[in-house]
């Protein structure tokens, strides 16, 4: 829940050059399966889509503010994107400008707030346009 505040004060931060989105995939660490000494909530797997919305409900507590997806019961997105079990990504013009490493050792949201400081300085910088004649 640590790493959804960060992620939710981040997009706080960069409201005005971006859009977010949090998608919930499959439980990392349900309690039903290979459970972590850590967990702050018991999620069995998910058994069908209305578990993991349940599930998914969680997130939105945590981060009220960040509009919410949730992956389908084959893990689309989570295969597509190789979230296993957390990453960040930046998609601009459905290109992939930045891909974090996978979680948790490689989530790392100061990578992304430092891509998106750049972004923005970018986009506040004036273009130096030369004409010839």
């Amino acid at each position: 829940m640590a790493r959804l505040r960060s992620f939710q004060r981040l997009a706080a931060h960069f409201v005005d050059i971006a859009d977010f989105l949090l998608v919930y995939i499959e439980e990392a660490h349900p309690s039903d399966g290979w459970v972590s000494s850590d967990a702050a909530y018991n999620i069995p797997k998910h058994q069908c889509l209305q578990d993991r919305l349940r599930a998914a409900q969680l997130m939105r507590e945590g981060a009220p503010d960040c509009p919410l997806a949730v992956d389908t019961m084959d893990n689309a997105s989570s295969a597509a994107y190789g979230a296993y079990f957390e990453r960040l990504y930046i998609i601009q013009e459905e290109k992939v400008m930045y891909q974090g490493g996978r979680g948790p050792e490689g989530y790392k949201i100061s990578e992304l707030r430092s891509w998106l400081d750049q972004y923005k300085t970018r986009l506040q910088s004036p273009s130096t346009v030369v004409i010839q004649l």
